[in-house]
């Protein structure tokens, strides 16, 4: 395996919450290397299609966590239980999508085993761990700690705090529009466009086609570039109301109340698909702007690849008699 193709799946594990979109009562899914996962409350499937062309699928049920542990039927908790299913299946698909990809490549060197195995998911998830603290907690943290010396002024805590959470967002968005120059990205992003569109095209009604899918916008509200926008602006309001004054102890609260912001970010998502005219609906806003960036208009072989994904997934839940809700 090249080295490129590792660069490759880190950068594709690094966008795995902005591709995704956690919902366990919606259709949805998430954009994998060439395909696209679709899943259903209770089962999912990942259509890709191979270098050779080649399209190649898995579907496997999928319990709902609130089921399992009635605990996450809850508000908050229910995020979590919901997000923490969905970044596991996520990385899951995204496993699959690699595997596939660099299978003929694998059998032409005479080599049986997946490049992708689990302990390399394992060691790929704790890196993007790492780097989530480092660049999305403590960064922003240590810059306005710095700012803060030189201009008094900005110390006091909601100051402070929106100093703090703008230089985030910024980091963010500099990520983004970074990653999405290179090609690899690019073709995501458009798969990213593709599942959109299909899950439009389910909620409207009409009959899944592409020639019908390809009308609909590649911005969703259920979408995790509009969740992690979300997180950011919720959590520029929690640590404003923090009595936290040193640094050791404001970056112990922004990892200790992450699980807190997540799940309270899921409900205002969750609020705001729902209805979308809400003043709540408002802070998912800048979320959908900047899937301008996260989406990209799909050919139609990259929307076929979604509704296959959608009618794997579908014709497995209704085997399971799976009760499906539209927003």
């Amino acid at each position: 395996m090249a080295v490129r193709d590792v660069v490759r799946f880190a950068a594709h594990v690094q966008l795995l919450p902005v591709l995704e979109s956690g919902e366990e009562t919606l259709i949805g899914g998430q954009a994998v290397m060439e395909g696209v996962m679709m899943r259903a409350p209770h089962s999912y499937c990942v259509a890709v299609r191979k270098p050779n062309g080649e399209v190649v699928t898995e579907e496997q049920p999928l319990g709902k966590v609130s089921d399992k542990y009635p605990i996450f039927k809850y508000p908050i908790l229910r995020g979590l239980g919901t997000l923490g299913q969905a970044m596991s299946l996520g990385f899951k698909a995204l496993q699959f999508s690699a595997n596939a990809a660099l299978e003929d490549e694998q059998k032409a060197k005479g080599k049986q085993e997946k490049p992708f195995s689990n302990w390399a998911m394992g060691i790929q998830l704790a890196f993007s761990l790492l780097f989530f603290i480092f660049a999305y907690k403590l960064v922003p943290l240590w810059l306005t700690t710095k700012l803060g010396a030189v201009a008094p002024e900005i110390q006091g805590r909601v100051l402070f705090n929106l100093t703090d959470g703008i230089i985030r967002i910024l980091i963010f968005l500099a990520f983004l529009y970074g990653i999405s120059r290179f090609s690899d990205i690019h073709r995501v992003f458009e798969y990213h466009g593709a599942e959109h569109r299909v899950v439009f095209n389910y909620e409207s009604g009409r009959p899944v086609a592409v020639e019908i899918a390809q009308r609909f916008p590649t911005w969703h509200p259920r979408c995790g570039t509009s969740f992690l926008i979300t997180v950011m602006i919720i959590s520029m309001l929690v640590y404003t109301v923090l009595p936290f004054d040193s640094f050791g102890a404001k970056f112990a609260s922004r990892i200790v109340l992450l699980p807190l912001i997540a799940g309270l970010s899921y409900e205002v998502i969750r609020f705001a698909a729902r209805r979308r005219g809400s003043l709540l609906a408002l802070l998912t806003a800048p979320g959908l702007w900047l899937q301008r960036i996260t989406t990209q208009p799909p050919a139609n072989d990259q929307t076929q690849i979604a509704i296959i994904a959608l009618e794997g997934a579908m014709a497995l839940e209704r085997k399971q008699g799976g009760q499906l809700v539209i927003a």
